[in-house]
């Protein structure tokens, strides 16, 4: 049976929307657990935190113990690999860069052995091109086995054969974004199917000059719906449909992920009860329909 995931990029900001936060626009005062009042309406975020040396060297087994326990039943956490693998190791075997990913799956072990890791997310460095392509293959002829992984390319010189096709050797989902024109990563807003185990999709906004300070407008989400729509009908070898299609907002700043999120679940036909659709309605308060043209079209 296939299955549609739709969260955030993270679930830790505080502070108020117009610094950012999505406090008042979502969680309603400072002292609210954001894990659990999160789990109230999505069922999976992306924890990029991990990727931040700066967070992620303080990060223990204890810490992935506590968010399990914290987080509902069914819920899932799809997880970026640490930047000192991807980044500053650069996923070469030769620098001990597997070494520290077996490190970073041992640390996230307790979701795994609770059955709450959905993906493992590879972003490459913006630096990384086709030219690095062989970096990257020997890198993923190595990961442990046991685990969904999403590599994201974010150079437009990957827009050829060769990389899809070695992701599809190794089952590993190519993730889809949608992302500033000025990336020039519109190829990976096509429909691009690797394995039919997952796909990932993240939404990076459209916002060149403040990136994730964006809103998309229901037009804009209802694109995507009708790929997303057409991604549940597209089959590899005829018959075997695509397992789990993951969705992720990261126009995270000032709530408005919570919002897009929201409305993109409505859209999907996935229902919202009622206190979805009041925190929905809540939220745009903020961000009326009037001004997205002059603010956020950037």
């Amino acid at each position: 049976m296939q299955k549609i995931l739709v969260g955030c990029s993270g679930w830790s900001y505080s502070g108020p929307p117009e610094k950012g936060g999505w406090g008042k626009i979502f969680y309603p005062n400072s002292i609210t657990k954001k894990l659990p009042f999160y789990g109230q309406f999505f069922n999976t975020v992306e924890m990029d935190s991990t990727f931040y040396e700066k967070f992620y060297k303080y990060m223990t087994k204890e810490t992935f113990q506590r968010l399990e326990k914290m987080s509902p039943d069914n819920f899932e956490f799809s997880i970026k690999v640490p930047e000192t693998i991807t980044h500053i190791k650069r996923l070469d075997i030769n620098k001990g860069a597997i070494i520290m990913l077996d490190e970073f799956l041992d640390k996230i072990s307790p979701l795994q052995a609770a059955k709450k890791i959905g993906a493992i997310l590879i972003q490459l460095p913006p630096s990384f091109t086709v030219n690095d392509f062989k970096t990257v293959e020997n890198f993923l002829d190595r990961l442990p086995r046991g685990y969904q992984y999403a590599l994201e390319f974010r150079h437009q010189s990957w827009n050829t054969e060769g990389p899809w096709e070695m992701l599809g050797h190794y089952n590993i989902a190519a993730v889809l974004t949608d992302s500033p024109f000025s990336d020039h990563l519109g190829f990976l807003s096509e429909i691009i199917i690797t394995t039919v185990e997952h796909l990932f999709i993240r939404f990076h906004g459209r916002n060149a000059i403040h990136r994730y300070n964006y809103l998309y407008s229901k037009d804009e989400l209802c694109l995507w719906s009708e790929r997303i729509k057409r991604l549940m009908e597209t089959t590899i070898d005829g018959t075997t449909e695509i397992k789990v299609i993951r969705v992720y907002f990261n126009n995270h700043y000032g709530g408005k992920s919570i919002i897009n999120a929201l409305e993109f679940k409505d859209i999907l036909g996935m229902g919202l009860p009622e206190n979805a659709r009041n925190i929905l309605q809540h939220a745009r308060n903020y961000y009326p329909e009037t001004t997205l043209d002059d603010i956020f079209k950037v």
